[in-house]
């Protein structure tokens, strides 16, 4: 799938797995707190840590067996959205 920033998503064990780079661990930890609305909003929260400027994404829908489902595909779209401003 491509993205925005053009890097693309992968599709691993049922999840789709990106790691997100910025230019230091304040900028990192920005994206995930503006991010954190949107997610709460959609109320489809993601499987992520933050090690020093990188955040990594796995995303997969529980309620139906740990599988990809489309509130997987409109956050992917939501994330991406936010990194474009750090990029």
């Amino acid at each position: 799938m491509n993205t925005a920033n053009n890097i693309d998503w992968i599709e691993r064990n049922d999840r789709l797995c990106k790691t997100y780079v910025f230019k230091n661990f304040s900028d990192a930890l920005l994206f995930m707190g503006q991010s954190a609305k949107a997610i709460d909003e959609l109320n489809h929260h993601p499987e992520w840590t933050n090690i020093y400027n990188k955040v990594e994404v796995k995303l997969c829908t529980h309620d139906i067996g740990n599988k990809i489902s489309s509130l997987d595909y409109q956050l992917v779209k939501i994330l991406d959205q936010n990194y474009s401003q750090f990029v």
